[in-house]
């Protein structure tokens, strides 16, 4: 099976002399940070290698059920998009689609700073497998997760939040 090629690298762009998959993976955090629905759940991704996202996020009273913890829509929000990330820092042209997501939510979250840690498990071609958890300020895993991502017919390149850094003269 051949590896997977970056076009970023095949096309010889750089910013400031980073490698071709680095380039991808700061157009997936600008992707991340264009989409309408983190306005509503403040947040910021990093992919920190290969089939690794890490994404920040704080809960606050606005994310609460009647109970007074956040909602399982920020614990689901937050495991797919770290799982997803992880498994797209592998795909450098299409857009992934999330197909299943199964959750385990273990421990109530009353607010705070969260860490959602998501990584590559399996496959590289159709579809992919990745994992995550969330880990509160306690340094506790509150919750994890499973995901299969299917390629899409969506480029990348079309989506106007992924931008890759021209080559510099």
């Amino acid at each position: 099976m051949p590896p997977e090629t970056d076009p970023a690298a095949d096309q010889g762009l750089s910013d400031e002399g980073l490698p071709g998959a680095q380039l991808h993976w700061r157009a997936l955090e600008g992707l991340y940070a264009s989409a309408p629905i983190n306005q509503l759940f403040r947040s910021s991704l990093t992919v920190t290698g290969e089939g690794r996202a890490r994404i920040v996020f704080p809960v606050e009273p606005s994310v609460f059920h009647a109970a007074g913890a956040a909602h399982g829509t920020m614990y689901f929000k937050m495991l797919d998009d770290a799982a997803f990330y992880a498994a797209n820092s592998l795909i450098t042209d299409r857009f992934l689609l999330t197909t299943a997501f199964n959750l385990h939510l273990t421990k109530p979250v009353r607010g705070g700073l969260i860490v959602a840690e998501g990584h590559w498990v399996s496959g590289r071609r159709r579809v992919l497998v990745a994992e995550s958890r969330l880990i509160d300020e306690e340094g506790e895993e509150i919750g994890r997760g499973t995901g299969t991502f299917m390629r899409s017919r969506i480029a990348l390149s079309g989506l106007p939040g992924y931008r890759v850094a021209p080559a510099h003269s």
